[in-house]
């Protein structure tokens, strides 16, 4: 019983983790690191996580600096910045490359708004067929006379308040990222 638990918990923070990775990713009009997350630059034939071959800071609100650890390579991380979903041209000076996050428009912000909520409603989703799951499991495990009515009642009681503390938790996050979207 309890493991049925543990592991609905652990499932639904999951959810709500791949949801922030999500939220990383959609550009605000402020510099951001995890914008180039899923940049993966071709070293030596190899295609390796920019993050892991640069360091990457913020110099100022809207700037984001890498510095190559290879200076070599420098020409290779401005392709695979220019050939990813980025939109942003980088100014490369030899030394290190600056991406300067363009200002959004009121358009765009309502856009990448809906959009928030959209990965907010799939990661809901997510979360109740974990609780679907989960409830599936009790009732087996009843209809195999391994639980008692009385401990049916109980676990799903237990799942259903995981499961409202989770959804709660991605409202939060979602208020949080359009906030932060809408803000100008």
């Amino acid at each position: 019983m309890a493991d049925l638990k543990k592991d609905t918990q652990s499932k639904m923070k999951k959810a709500a983790e791949s949801l922030q990775r999500e939220f990383g990713q959609v550009r605000a009009g402020r510099a951001n690191a995890s914008l180039l997350d899923r940049i993966t630059v071709n070293y030596y034939g190899a295609p390796t996580p920019l993050n892991q071959m640069a360091s990457i800071s913020i110099p100022e609100a809207r700037v984001l600096m890498i510095t190559p650890f290879d200076k070599s390579i420098i020409k290779d991380v401005e392709k695979a910045i220019l050939a990813s979903d980025l939109g942003i041209s980088p100014a490369n000076d030899g030394n290190v490359i600056r991406l300067v996050i363009p200002q959004l428009t009121e358009d765009r912000r309502k856009e990448l708004a809906k959009e928030v909520k959209k990965l907010a409603e799939n990661a809901k989703i997510v979360v109740r067929n974990i609780r679907r799951d989960a409830m599936d499991d009790i009732k087996k495990q009843k209809n195999a006379n391994e639980i008692t009515e009385d401990d049916q009642r109980d676990l799903e009681k237990e799942i259903q308040a995981i499961t409202d503390e989770a959804i709660k938790n991605i409202d939060k996050e979602t208020a949080e990222k359009e906030k932060e979207l809408l803000e100008v």
